[in-house]
Parts: structure tokens; sequence; C-alpha cells
């Protein structure tokens, strides 16, 4: 059984810290909210240097 958010709270609140630390160090400017605004390219890129990052 894989572990999410739901299945462990306190990953959800790590997990959000992580990624709005990732978009600042690459320069994406994610803000807590609507970010209709930002491009797919750029939203990717925060996820993907997640990802590379774990």
């Amino acid at each position: 059984m894989s572990r999410n958010t739901k299945s462990v709270p306190e990953a959800k609140a790590a997990l959000d810290q992580f990624k709005y630390e990732v978009a600042s160090e690459i320069g994406v400017p994610l803000k807590k909210g609507y970010n209709g605004d930002l491009t797919s390219a750029q939203n990717g890129s925060v996820g993907g240097y997640m990802v590379k990052m774990i």
C-alpha cells in the first residue's frame, strides 16, 4: 500500500512547504492560492524538480 497525504496527514504540510521552497529556488513565482496565471511549463518544472530532489 502506498502512503499518501491522506494516510500521513503531516506529509501535506511538509510537501506544501517543500513545493514553495523549490519554486523559490528555481525562480517560479508560486504563491498560495490561485496560480492560474503561471504556465504549464512553470508548474511542471516545480513538480519535476521536487521529484528529482526526493
